[in-house]
């Protein structure tokens, strides 16, 4: 299994030779570190731990975590089904990655703090004619009282995205390994800046 972390940097389009034009995601990735290697023996499961983006000042229990390493912005962990292939300090480039295959992205959805029904469900509010005074985005009835309780699931305004996403199934266009560039065919979830999870079986 081949992993690593990236950073999205925005959309752009790429051209093929017969001229076809194929839209892109393109993602700053890697390099990136191993800075632990977890065993179901010890940690109750078999994973990497992975380190991306380094920073100043970290923390003296991060310190000691990640000594003789750097200091790490990002620790990810990735499932391996045998993690005494990796070693700590094993550093994970971009070149490893090979163009016209499929990978797994996961990130975070952009947040859209609190929002109403209409734009986190979908629904269509109440009439905008006469005697509906301030009733055009509203929910409505959530149904019979005699429950005496909101049930569970029940579609309410709230707190929207900021979700971790996966999509599956991304093909790779093209892969700049001098400047550690990634180009994905399609979109991925999360705005410019935001970390992404990048795994190719």
């Amino acid at each position: 299994m081949k992993f690593i972390l990236g950073k999205k940097i925005e959309m752009s389009q790429k051209f093929k030779e017969d001229g076809t034009v194929v839209p892109v995601t393109l993602i700053s990735a890697g390099p990136c570190k191993i800075t632990q290697i977890k065993t179901e023996g010890k940690d109750n499961c078999n994973a990497v731990q992975v380190g991306f983006e380094t920073r100043k000042k970290i923390s003296k229990p991060l310190a000691g975590h990640l000594k003789d390493l750097e200091n790490f912005r990002y620790l990810v962990d990735f499932e391996v089904e045998k993690p005494e292939e990796y070693k700590r300090g094993q550093e994970i480039k971009i070149s490893e990655l090979t163009v016209g295959g499929k990978v797994q992205i996961a990130g975070f959805s952009k947040g859209k703090g609190f929002a109403g029904v209409v734009k986190r469900h979908g629904f269509h509010g109440g009439p905008a004619s006469h005697g509906h005074k301030d009733n055009l985005r509203m929910p409505g009835s959530i149904g019979a009282g005699g429950v005496q309780r909101v049930f569970k699931g029940m579609r309410m305004a709230g707190h929207m995205g900021n979700e971790r996403v996966t999509i599956k199934n991304l093909e790779i266009v093209e892969i700049d390994e001098k400047n550690n560039i990634l180009a994905l065919k399609g979109a991925v979830p999360g705005a410019r800046g935001a970390l992404l999870m990048i795994s190719q079986k």
